[in-house]
């Protein structure tokens, strides 16, 4: 589980396992044994995932089947863009 939401969200995000390794200051061959399940991230690694991928660390190990944003770093005009983003997409849906 935890393999398939980091690739799908380092894939997501436009990166190469190289370009995730780099960000996270650790080798491709580890980002890939997490990928392919080989291996899990230990803790400061989902972490630091969660505020890379901007997502909460339940989402991250499965916990959370909802991927919620974190708009921690944003300012306001920011945060009401974003919100208003979400409203017009809610709208488009019929939610």
């Amino acid at each position: 589980m935890i393999a398939n939401t980091i690739k799908a969200l380092r894939e997501q995000s436009g990166l190469s396992q190289t370009q995730l390794a780099r960000r996270l200051n650790i080798t491709r061959s580890s980002v890939c044994a997490w990928e392919q399940g080989l291996s899990c991230p230990t803790a400061q690694y989902i972490i630091e995932l969660a505020g890379l991928f901007r997502v909460s660390t339940d989402y991250i190990l499965g916990l959370s089947t909802e991927q919620t944003l974190d708009l921690s770093g944003l300012n306001e005009e920011e945060k009401r863009i974003v919100q208003n983003l979400v409203q017009y997409f809610d709208r488009k849906r019929g939610v």
